[in-house]
């Protein structure tokens, strides 16, 4: 269910929030006007969070890159951009739990498989609660990188799977 925002003034100073936010992209103020939908959880709303790719890890980077430990580390947003993000993103989803707290700011494309480290099209509030939440997540990139960086699967066919569907990548990519 998508639900409006109760004012106009609300939208404004969402679509203002997102201006204001270091990194942030075009199109993505059209997101700050409107809700997303929470009925595809434990999934990000796919219009307003579809995925996106670091484009300097591609198959042929993955060894100096995502397959280097450590590496995540050097391109992980700092909190004074994912915070002010995470906020936003709430609202947004209309969730009634406003504490910052009970979600991750989390990559739909996770950096671990090369996703875009500050583009709010891959970031969204993951719910801490629920049967399939952000640490279950964790787990299912973890075993994809190793996939990829063992040669298993391929970058592409880790990162189709992930960003379509996280809670079945494992069984997609016959890993798991």
């Amino acid at each position: 269910m998508r639900v409006r925002l109760g004012t106009a003034a609300a939208a404004g100073l969402l679509v203002a929030a997102a201006l204001a936010l270091p990194g942030a992209v075009a199109g993505t103020a059209a997101h700050a006007s409107t809700t997303c939908s929470r009925s595809y959880l434990p999934l990000p709303d796919p219009a307003c969070q579809p995925g996106a790719y670091n484009p300097d890890v591609t198959q042929s980077t993955i060894h100096s890159t995502i397959c280097v430990s450590g590496w995540t580390s050097t391109v992980r947003p700092p909190t004074s951009y994912t915070n002010p993000l995470k906020v936003q993103q709430i609202a947004q989803y209309g969730y009634a739990d406003t504490s910052t707290s009970d979600y991750e700011e989390d990559h739909l494309v996770p950096l671990e498989l090369g996703g875009a480290p500050r583009d709010p099209r891959n970031l969204w509030p993951e719910p801490y609660s629920g049967t399939k939440t952000a640490s279950t997540k964790d787990g299912v990139e973890t075993k994809l990188k190793n996939a990829v960086c063992s040669g298993r699967i391929t970058l592409s066919s880790a990162r189709s799977a992930i960003r379509s569907n996280w809670t079945t990548a494992l069984a997609v990519t016959g890993i798991g």
